[in-house]
């Protein structure tokens, strides 16, 4: 009876769960070079309007703290939802990947081929809708404001140590990757849209830091420094000298790099092979 029960549901269980991200892993160490690279080009671009569309609704948010951060990161939950239902290949999801290779069904070679190729992809992705934002002139919209955001955003970006980058890092892509574990489980576009909003949001709220995410966020604050028109500074009544630490060099080294080592460690160790070791050790085993 508790059988038949469970071949009701509508979700898939745990056990299932593992296996269908197994299942998926393969599939996406196996794609071909020019499909990924496209697919990671969409993912960026489309974490990117996630976060476009977060700085925009949050600038000059006169709501609370908590308040604020919550609406940014539930409309943030669209990069997500485009990449899982609209199909695209993004660098902190695929550190589920683990779970392949550790059943010993993708190898290493192919793992660090996906997760390079992808993470270069998801940047060409990201930073070109940063150009494409700057030339637009968005920034500008509601008398500065949004622009103001920006740097704002990516002032407190590029100003983390290198520890706490990791840490956030790490507790970012904990709950990403839950985001993406759950959509296993769902059976439908709206289960799977459900499914990533909560994880999602609650890590913006929180202020973790997500390295694709970043890709737009500090790009975009660094041309809008670099290159903003001057009624931009006299409508938000300050100048580039306020924002010194907003630089590539911040970007990459204060930022990307822990950033990144921190989702992996995140997604792939304490999501990953954790639920590798709960539900697909014995069957390795086994072999």
């Amino acid at each position: 009876m508790d059988q038949i029960n469970e071949r009701m549901l509508d979700f898939l269980l745990p056990p299932e769960m593992a296996k269908k991200a197994e299942e998926v892993g393969v599939a996406k160490a196996q794609m071909g070079l020019v499909k990924t690279g496209v697919l990671a080009g969409l993912a960026g671009s489309f974490i990117a309007f996630g976060a476009i569309f977060a700085t925009t609704v949050t600038a000059g948010s006169t709501m609370s703290y908590g308040i604020t951060k919550f609406m940014g990161g539930f409309v943030f939950s669209l990069g997500l939802v485009l990449v899982i239902i609209g199909g695209a290949e993004l660098f902190t999801g695929n550190n589920l990947i683990i779970m392949a290779w550790a059943s010993g069904k993708v190898r290493t070679i192919e793992l660090l081929r996906n997760w390079l190729l992808v993470y270069a992809g998801n940047m060409f992705g990201a930073v070109s809708i940063a150009v494409l934002m700057f030339v637009s002139g968005q920034y500008l919209f509601g008398s500065g404001v949004v622009g103001a955001n920006v740097l704002a955003i990516a002032k407190a970006k590029s100003e983390l140590s290198f520890l706490q980058a990791i840490v956030l890092g790490i507790l970012c892509n904990v709950l990403v990757c839950l985001a993406v574990w759950l959509c296993f489980s769902a059976q439908t576009a709206t289960g799977k849209i459900l499914a990533i909003i909560f994880p999602i949001s609650a890590f913006v709220a929180s202020g973790f830091e997500h390295s694709i995410a970043n890709m737009y966020f500090i790009p975009i604050g660094i041309l809008v420094k670099n290159y903003a028109n001057p009624s931009f500074w006299s409508a938000i009544n300050s100048s580039a000298d306020n924002f010194q630490s907003v630089t590539w060099g911040n970007f990459i080294f204060n930022n990307l790099i822990p950033v990144t080592l921190g989702n992996i460690i995140g997604g792939a160790v304490l999501v990953g092979l954790v639920y590798w070791f709960v539900f697909l050790r014995d069957a390795k085993k086994a072999q």
